[in-house]
């Protein structure tokens, strides 16, 4: 037996948020089955409608019904629950409790606090019990809806639905039972042996609607009416019906995921929703062709909820990966938004094919909003394109699921951008380059007048209260006569003569002391008063000017609901501190500020909101945000909106309004004279990389167009296995890429992420090369934890790489680059002089090609008299392996041993020195990989090589692939093939001669193996014979 159930909403939620509402959702537990709803967000009054499925082992259990509230930083608030018994649902009539509201009960037992109620359809499902949901989730009364109607009725009784049980109808339950419906729900809730039901039974009989008592109409046309309810009309009568109903909404921020496509395009946002949504687009469908999905079924979009909400279904089927096959998906379209300016479409994407598919649904929130005033007076659009994991139930595989999601959603939606690029014209940031000084010349500070301010800011009851009480003690002191002296006192001391005078006196001199501190800080205040606006900059280097224009939606702290904002912007080490503006939660700053002129190019700007006069002495921070200029386009920040992070003003939804520029005012060539620079700290020659080398590292780490590369370097990164790949250096990032067999890894973070380097000694896990550990300080560079061999309990996370090519170098260039963003400049004078009295090398530096697909070539093919099982022995690790290594001229070989990857993978790691594949008897690591092939009759083991210690061994990779079949013909034979390729690294004019020389030795390296492989099988035979 199966229970179902459906959640469809709830109602007189409690607010759990301090922005007075909740973000609830349900968790559903039926013995040790769980489940939950998705989250509805800021809503005292949720509806959800997810239907769900339980498997009833034991009639005494109970269903759980609990709601929450999602929160982000903590756990989740416990709402209310309800506690239906599995009995009580099955010893119902018709085995059905219909729609029922049900009262939310709190966690203590015995507290009168009301926490809302939930609207629940329950009933059970057998194999010969027809319960649809679709007819209990409508609790609003049918007939009145289908008075009009006369209807002719054609159903089969396999699959007609079962009378439920409503709050509407509880009345008139014993009438149902005399129609048609009920008659036919008692023989197949009961199972009378009397009747017996087959396919081909059916029925056809005129039901005139207008009779109230037809249940039989209120059931079977349950979901016909619902689905009339949400007729279909055109996309254009839906939008306008959208718009005259929202109005002054605010739009959904991105979801908490990240950000998949951010981009403008020259189209205005009516024109863009008909594009990307509407329903005669061509855009979707060149979309489907281009990804490969096929299968694609899109329903029509309709007003539901009485016209509150617009949806539509797409499903179609997956085009298949290298990793997952081809899977049949979902997609739940539903506007949040659609004001004429502003569209906002949530799409609930689920795959329940695909590995832990019902675990989870994926959400993809597309925002279509105006883009910025353009010089040339056209209107634009912006495109976000944000996402999130909605998890319906825990899963040890959490973090395997959202890795998979973030890189498959990744790949999708960079086609997506550029299939719409080549539909939409883009704008070029050229096109929205704001000029500076026209952008700063209308901002004017407002003029602040001090008694104007001083009035504003002493007009409160603490500073009135003081006041009245000292004019009526002044008036009491003319109109009292001198008192006598008695007790201690004496001439010049009067003391309190009761503990009415002794309270009184001690209020006085609290209140004097607060009216005191409150002139002090509105002196200080003053003092402050903006000195760091309109202030130029000096010196010639990176210039960065931030123009504060307001804030709306300040926390406030104040007793009087109001705040005395700040701000403090810092950048490279350098502040920068605005006026305070008293009692104003959306202040208007219009100030200017300016950073001295800075060598290096700034990554970051912190932005951090103080409340000046909070309950307490100090300052209270009022919410902090991070600039990454890394991350972020220039031409973006020219005009933005910033929201602050914190509790008080996500609570508020505190933003600020922000207008950065980034400029260099030292002329010349900017990238030489850094790498000049750096040459003197590293004490090596760094040569410029050609704007093609730059262009490819910008666009592999999305990088702006200012960010340009110092040097690269080819080395391991230890995680649980190591991976070989490149390390990527630049004035502010530290980027790594690899691609092995296929697997893409890319990350970077900043050097001011960067807590401490170390350089731990060779051992043998490293192959004998030493290990530059990078630990970053605590919560910085989660974008790059998928590279962090180690997260420790304070958030630190730690990067190890080894075995590089040239490890003085890159230790001395990494360690210079560090130094740079992190060392004070007495430091930074030290560094460079302990190291000037070297000289400087010059290293031959070829240009970054970017990683493509290697070309492999047949290079030696076999047949060997011995088994597929005995030939994996040369890669099993053991006798057979060690020897064969060692007769190819292979010194201090040594490997790891095999480990799974994914299912029928293995990879290890090997390492030696070898004279074959070069005469210049250089070390070489290698990375292999084995696995079946698909006829399970033989292996294919694909093998990444590194050269160390040869003339340009940094420029290229070798990669070795081994195909090794079992011949069918003729048993104990194996048929081997061995394919060559080489990804070259940087180019070089020597690549035919390296290639040539490699091949030759290769060449007599595999005779020598598959010789000794055949001598030694040769000899076990003969010795198990003997």
């Amino acid at each position: 037996m199966k229970l179902q159930v459906r959640v469809i909403e709830a109602r007189n939620l409690p607010a759990m948020d301090l922005n007075g509402f909740s973000d609830p959702y349900v968790r559903l537990q039926l013995g040790k089955h769980k489940s939950r709803t998705k989250v509805v967000k800021k809503n005292l009054n949720p509806k959800w409608g997810d239907d769900f499925t339980f498997r009833v082992d034991d009639l005494k259990d109970e269903l759980v019904v609990s709601v929450l509230d999602e929160d982000k930083y903590f756990n989740d608030d416990f709402v209310g629950q309800v506690r239906v018994p599995v009995s009580q649902v099955f010893d119902a009539e018709n085995q059905s409790l219909g729609s029922v509201w049900y009262p939310l009960l709190p966690k203590k037992k015995g507290s009168k606090k009301d926490c809302g109620e939930i609207l629940l359809g329950i009933c059970f499902s057998q194999k010969n019990s027809v319960l649809d949901l679709n007819s209990i989730g409508d609790h609003v009364s049918v007939a009145s809806r289908s008075s009009d109607l006369g209807m002719e009725i054609s159903a089969d009784l396999s699959s007609c639905a079962s009378p439920c049980r409503s709050e509407d109808a509880a009345s008139s339950s014993k009438d149902s039972q005399k129609s048609l419906a009920g008659r036919i729900a008692q023989i197949f809730q009961k199972n009378a042996d009397s009747v017996v039901a087959t396919p081909a039974q059916s029925i056809s009989r005129s039901v005139d609607a207008s009779e109230p008592s037809s249940e039989m109409s209120r059931s079977i046309f349950s979901l016909e009416l619902s689905e009339d309810e949400s007729s279909p009309a055109s996309f254009e009568e839906v939008m306008k019906a959208m718009e005259s109903r929202d109005q002054g909404n605010e739009p959904p921020g991105n979801l908490p995921g990240g950000v998949l496509v951010d981009q403008l395009f020259m189209i205005t946002p009516s024109d863009l929703n008909v594009v990307l949504f509407g329903p005669d687009s061509s855009f979707y469908a060149s979309l489907t062709e281009l990804q490969g999905t096929t299968e694609v079924q899109i329903g029509p979009w309709k007003l539901e909820n009485e016209g509150e909400s617009v949806k539509r279904v797409v499903s179609y089927l997956k085009a298949p990966t290298k990793i997952i096959k081809a899977v049949k998906g979902t997609e739940e379209q539903a506007y949040l938004k659609a004001d004429g300016e502003v569209y906002s479409v949530l799409a609930v994407v689920s795959t329940p094919d695909v590995p832990f598919g019902s675990t989870f649904k994926v959400e993809v929130l597309y925002c279509i909003s105006p883009g910025p005033e353009l010089p040339s007076g056209e209107q634009c659009s912006r495109l976000v394109i944000s996402w999130r994991l909605n998890f319906l139930q825990s899963t040890m595989m959490k973090g395997m699921i959202e890795n998979g999601a973030r890189q498959g959603l990744k790949d999708s939606f960079e086609q997506y951008a550029t299939l719409l690029a080549q539909n939409v014209k883009p704008v070029d940031s050229k096109d929205i380059g704001v000029n500076k000084e026209q952008a700063l010349s209308s901002l004017q500070a407002e003029p602040q007048s001090d008694w104007k301010l001083a009035v504003q800011y002493f007009a409160n009851f603490t500073v009135f209260s003081t006041f009245l009480i000292g004019v009526y003690v002044f008036v009491h002191i003319m109109l009292s006569l001198p008192s006598a002296i008695q007790g201690l006192e004496f001439s010049g001391l009067d003391l309190p003569d009761s503990v009415g005078e002794f309270v009184v006196s001690g209020v006085l001199v609290l209140q004097c002391e607060r009216v005191l501190q409150l002139i002090s800080r509105f002196m200080q205040a003053r003092k402050q008063k903006g000195s760091d606006h309109g202030i130029k900059a000096h010196g010639d280097g990176w210039l960065l000017t931030v123009a504060l224009i307001e804030g709306v939606d300040l926390a406030a702290v104040d007793p009087s609901g109001h705040c005395d904002p700040y701000i403090v912007f810092t950048s490279n080490g350098k502040t920068r501190t605005s006026s305070i503006k008293f009692q104003k939660s959306n202040p208007h700053w219009n100030e200017i500020f300016e950073f001295d002129a800075m060598a290096d190019p700034p990554s970051v700007l912190n932005v951090e909101v103080y409340d000046f006069d909070g309950p307490f002495d100090e300052a209270v921070s009022l919410g902090h945000a991070e600039i990454n200029f890394v991350r972020s386009n220039i031409s973006d920040l020219a005009d933005v909106w910033v929201p602050l992070q914190g509790k008080l003003a996500q609570a508020c939804q505190s933003k600020l309004h922000l207008r950065i520029f980034l400029d260099h005012t030292g002329g010349g060539d900017v990238v030489r004279d850094y790498l000049t620079k750096m040459e003197k700290e590293v004490g090596k020659k760094i040569n410029v990389r050609s704007p093609q080398t730059n262009s490819a590292f910008q666009k592999l780490f999305g990088l702006p167009q200012e960010e340009f590369l110092i040097n690269d370097f080819t080395c391991h990164l230890k995680r649980k296995m190591p991976l070989q790949g490149r390390l990527f250096l630049s004035a502010r990032t530290v980027g790594f890429y690899a691609s092995l067999f296929g697997n893409k890894t890319k990350f970077f973070f900043l050097w001011e992420d960067i807590e401490d380097i170390q350089v731990l000694p060779p051992t043998l896990a490293s192959m004998g090369s030493p290990i530059v550990v990078m630990t970053l300080r605590p919560g910085r560079g989660m974008d790059a934890r998928v590279g962090a061999k180690t997260h420790d309990e304070e958030g630190r996370l730690k990067f190890h790489f080894h075995s590089f090519v040239s490890f003085n170098v890159a230790q001395k260039t990494i360690m210079a680059l560090w130094k740079a963003k992190s060392l004070t400049p007495e430091q930074k004078v030290q560094a460079v002089e302990e190291e000037s009295e070297q000289k400087l090398q010059s290293e031959e530096s070829g240009s970054f090609l970017g990683i493509d697909d290697v070309r492999f070539s047949e290079v030696y093919s076999l047949t060997l008299p011995v088994p597929v099982s005995f030939f994996m022995e040369l890669f099993g690790g053991g006798d057979v392996d060690r020897k064969a290594m060692e007769r190819a001229g292979c010194q201090s070989y040594s490997c790891s041993p095999w480990e799974s990857e994914k299912a029928d993978v293995y990879e290890r790691q090997t390492y030696y020195r070898d004279k074959r594949i070069s005469r210049y008897r250089g070390e070489v690591t290698s990375t292999q990989q084995k696995s079946l092939v698909p006829d399970k009759n033989g292996w294919l083991v694909e093998e990444v090589m590194t050269l160390h210690g040869v003339p340009l061994g940094d420029y290229f990779n070798l990669h070795l692939r081994y195909q090794m079949e079992e011949v069918t013909s003729k048993a104990k034979t194996t048929y081997v093939r061995v394919y060559f390729g080489i990804e070259w690294l940087k180019s070089s004019r020597h690549q035919k001669r390296v290639t040539k020389n490699i091949l030759v030795n290769l060449q007599d390296r595999l005779k020598m193996v598959f010789g000794f492989l055949e001598k030694e099988y040769s000899s076990r035979q003969q010795q198990q014979v003997a």
